[in-house]
């Protein structure tokens, strides 16, 4: 994997602005923060984003993948302020779980969600290098 960055950009915090990359691609539908079995066990913004976070390495694993082949992550936020009040946390929990920010990412502010109680679904695609 390649990251884009225009000569005279200042780098981004926390992303990418593009990201190059070669192999099997991977694309996992919005995962949102409940468990396995379609359970919530908290309405805490940065709770559910670490049970996202999770889901989404998850599901990866089953492709034969890991966090550094995640290429982009979109993220949708019922609330762009809680978003960014938990921060700290949600950083903390994505170095934990993902480990780079190498990935590309997009956020987004959006009335609802489909599942009441989820306050972020974030989608990922990620390119698994061929061997």
């Amino acid at each position: 994997m390649q990251v884009l960055l225009p000569e005279g950009w200042p780098r981004p915090r926390g992303y990418s602005n593009g990201v190059s990359a070669s192999g099997r691609q991977v694309f996992i539908a919005g995962m949102i923060g409940w468990d396995a079995q379609g359970l919530f066990h908290s309405d805490d913004f940065a709770a559910q984003t670490r049970q996202a976070l999770q889901n989404i390495v998850d599901v990866l694993r089953e492709a034969g993948g890991r966090p550094e082949h995640i290429v982009r992550l979109t993220w949708y936020v019922t609330d762009k302020r809680e978003y960014l009040a938990a921060g700290r946390e949600i950083g903390a929990a994505f170095r934990e779980i993902i480990g780079s920010y190498n990935a590309a990412m997009t956020a987004v502010e959006v009335k609802a969600l489909i599942e009441d109680r989820a306050k972020v679904e974030i989608e990922a695609t990620a390119v698994i290098p061929i061997n």
